[in-house]
């Protein structure tokens, strides 16, 4: 199955390393791919996977749903651009 994401404050592709290199720790996550310039991300992954868990592990990251932004993820965010992680 494919599931795609619209987030927000993903500025970089530093941030897109972040987020893929989270994601594909996740069980069941096949394939992780993220636009930079469109701020969404891709997922292939076995039926079974809930979307809850990738938005929930997102939002820690500092890259939430769209339009669910807090000022603490925008700061993480900010954060784990500037040194490259989280």
């Amino acid at each position: 199955m494919k599931t795609e994401i619209k987030i927000d404050n993903l500025k970089c592709h530093g941030c897109a390393n972040t987020i893929t290199n989270s994601l594909q720790k996740l069980d069941g996550v096949d394939m992780v791919a993220v636009d930079v310039e469109n701020s969404t991300v891709l997922l292939e992954h076995k039926p079974e996977f809930d979307k809850s868990h990738l938005t929930t592990k997102l939002s820690q990251l500092g890259y939430p749903e769209q339009g669910t932004t807090t000022a603490i993820q925008k700061a993480k965010s900010y954060v784990s651009c500037a040194i490259g992680r989280f």
